[in-house]
């Protein structure tokens, strides 16, 4: 068994672990207390050492613009394709899904194997690549989970000036938006990680490290899977993969390339799993609607999303790698785009009718007792 199949297996035991260990930590306020560990110290070391370990240069800039791109590709279809009525969902749910599907996480799902298969050279352009995945989770998803919460509580869209001033608050109080501040102003003047004396970068390095095993045990313990949310992830996924196949061929048609660890990176990086950072915006908009009735975002789901979305994808990078040179021509690309897109219908077709099955059985026993 390879190094990168082990790891991969160490993650997802963590999600059983998590799901196994869920009547340990039966109360909201003992998730919320994990949660917000996660949110108010791991994540924002795991951002912070992320940012200023980038090592940019100009000639590089079309690799992060291509990733951002497939972002916003697939934020736009979520969102302007009439999807809710055909799965007949709440709306929170919804733009729970918009938030979720076009982010990637490739350091949890894909890197391991590239650095595996291909090596440091790919993993080196993986890496680039992630900084415009990081510009849209971290900034972009921000700005449309704001826009989504002022949308949603019209008495804060009433005063122009208390909306500025609610937005620059919920800024400056999430820990994510100061450290991401920070590092952008560190980059600014030519600072890096190891300006830093050495006891500040090993307490930092020690707090992103819970980062991963928190991360994915808290997806465990928040799971709570019904048929009618798995059906309508798995055709989402399904519609995901056969997208981010059909943009991976396409980029390969207008930008040929002939060596195959390459071609596999631009095939293998659409496809990682959904990132949990998006959660974290919705956290924080769920704080600022702690009263009230209507909430933007569903984080149930969120978590279910999160933990469906994380073996469907290795399943599907594993595949791609064992699969030797087959992806190697773009045909086969395209033709894995159709088979996944044919799935997300069927998967769609077939779930509503035994949704509708099930609905009309019930109401018959109903009426006969």
């Amino acid at each position: 068994m390879s190094s990168a199949t082990t790891k991969t297996i160490s993650l997802l035991l963590l999600i059983l672990i998590g799901y196994l260990f869920r009547n340990k930590i039966r109360s909201k306020e003992q998730r919320d207390g994990i949660k917000i560990l996660i949110l108010s110290l791991a994540l924002p070391a795991t951002i912070f050492i992320a940012l200023l370990q980038i090592d940019f240069k100009s000639d590089l800039i079309i690799i992060p613009i291509l990733s951002l791109g497939f972002n916003i590709i697939m934020h736009l279809l979520i969102d302007k394709l009439p999807l809710r009525p055909v799965f007949n969902i709440p709306v929170n749910q919804y733009r729970t899904l918009i938030m979720l599907i076009p982010s990637l996480a490739p350091g949890l799902s894909c890197f391991p194997f590239i650095m595996e298969y291909s090596g440091q050279g790919p993993l080196a352009m993986a890496a680039l690549a992630d900084v415009g995945n990081k510009v849209f989770v971290l900034i972009i998803s921000y700005t449309i989970a704001m826009k989504w919460y002022y949308e949603n509580n019209k008495h804060h869209t009433a005063n122009g000036r208390s909306k500025v001033k609610d937005l620059l608050l919920s800024l400056v109080n999430e820990p994510v938006n100061i450290v991401i501040v920070t590092a952008l102003l560190m980059l600014g003047l030519g600072l890096g990680y190891n300006a830093f004396p050495e006891f500040i970068r090993l307490s930092v390095d020690r707090l992103s490290v819970m980062m991963t095993p928190l991360v994915l045990l808290f997806i465990g313990m928040s799971m709570r899977l019904t048929w009618e949310q798995v059906r309508t992830i798995f055709s989402f996924l399904f519609f995901r993969s056969g997208i981010a196949y059909l943009i991976s061929g396409a980029l390969l048609v207008l930008f040929p390339v002939s060596d195959v660890p390459t071609i596999l990176l631009i095939v293998v990086f659409p496809q990682s799993a959904c990132s949990f950072w998006p959660c974290a915006h919705m956290a924080a908009v769920s704080k600022l609607e702690a009263n009230n009735a209507v909430k933007t975002f569903d984080q149930d789901f969120a978590m279910n999303v999160l933990a469906c979305s994380m073996p469907f994808s290795v399943i599907q990078i594993l595949a791609i790698y064992a699969s030797g040179d087959f992806f190697a021509g773009t045909t086969n690309i395209f033709i894995c785009s159709g088979v996944l897109l044919v799935l997300a219908v069927v998967t769609t077709v077939v779930s509503t009718r035994l949704s509708q099955v099930y609905q009309e059985e019930r109401r018959e026993n109903m009426t006969a007792s």
